[in-house]
């Protein structure tokens, strides 16, 4: 990609890479704006899954939402101030949250299916992910850290698919449809940002177009398409506990799940009372 590069309040970029949205155009403080603004939508997306669900779903689905708020903390820093440290706040949580969907995905049954041994290679994998992202340089860094996070973001996507056809619920299907369309659109234009960045930074707008931020668009679109496929997984979990449970969209547009009228076995432990 070929932004446009300009130093201002945090000085010169020493992140390893720099997107296609001008630096320091609108804000001296801001190294690029839409990109900032967009990251918050993903801490709204993550805080209110936990205020959504905080009496309903378990400790791991909690954990999942505070890492998308701190993702979304990270990638505001990061775009902010183009600073490798802050693109480091950014990109771990990514990585870390992508190995919690895993875990949540795999532990998916009423009682321990693995033993202990799995959380800990868990935490290896986190550990050798964390090495390689924070302590390599340049292209290598950047191809290190998509292949690291896109192998477990496409098991993820996959397992969920199966996850959802299992299921007789008709709004589970929906909604992943939905979120499986935005999160597909997003990696489309996350991809055009990179690959057209000389097109739709110089070229559209010297023809009085302006550059339409696919980066910016990235991070609403994913930010709606994660919240939604963790709430179909949500869903199912709440199923295989034995617990009734429904969709809801607020607004028309805020996926959550909603509380269970009534266990499907009387006596039956709410999920937040549930281990893990």
């Amino acid at each position: 990609m070929t932004a446009t590069v300009a130093t201002g309040f945090w000085g010169p970029s020493t992140s390893t890479v720099d997107w296609c949205e001008t630096n320091y155009q609108h804000l001296f403080h801001v190294g690029e704006l839409f990109n900032s603004a967009s990251s918050l939508v993903l801490v709204l997306t993550g805080v209110l899954g936990i205020v959504f669900h905080r009496h309903l779903l378990e400790r791991r689905f909690q954990l999942a939402f505070a890492l998308l708020a701190l993702v979304g903390v990270g990638s505001t820093a990061f775009h902010t101030t183009l600073q490798r440290e802050h693109q480091m706040l950014d990109e771990l949580p990514m990585l870390y949250l992508a190995i919690v969907i895993v875990y949540i995905l795999l532990e998916d049954r009423p009682q321990p299916r693995f033993g202990r041994w799995f959380p800990l290679a868990l935490f290896g994998h986190a550990v050798l992910v964390t090495y390689l992202t924070a302590f390599t340089r340049g292209a290598v860094q950047f191809f290190l850290f998509q292949v690291s996070f896109a192998s477990l973001e496409f098991y993820a996507l996959g397992r969920t698919y199966f996850l959802q056809r299992k299921s007789p619920d008709v709004g589970v299907k929906r909604l992943f449809r939905l979120g499986i369309a935005a999160y597909a659109l997003a990696i489309v234009l996350w991809i055009s940002d990179i690959q057209f960045c000389p097109t739709l930074n110089e070229t559209l707008p010297a023809h009085g177009l302006p550059n339409p931020q696919f980066h910016a668009w990235w991070h609403v679109l994913v930010s709606f398409g994660f919240n939604a496929l963790l709430l179909v997984i949500a869903r199912e979990r709440l199923r295989t506990l034995g617990h009734d449970a429904r969709l809801q969209f607020v607004l028309g547009v805020i996926p959550r799940v909603l509380r269970p009228a009534r266990p499907a076995e009387q006596g039956a432990p709410s999920p937040a009372s549930q281990p893990g």
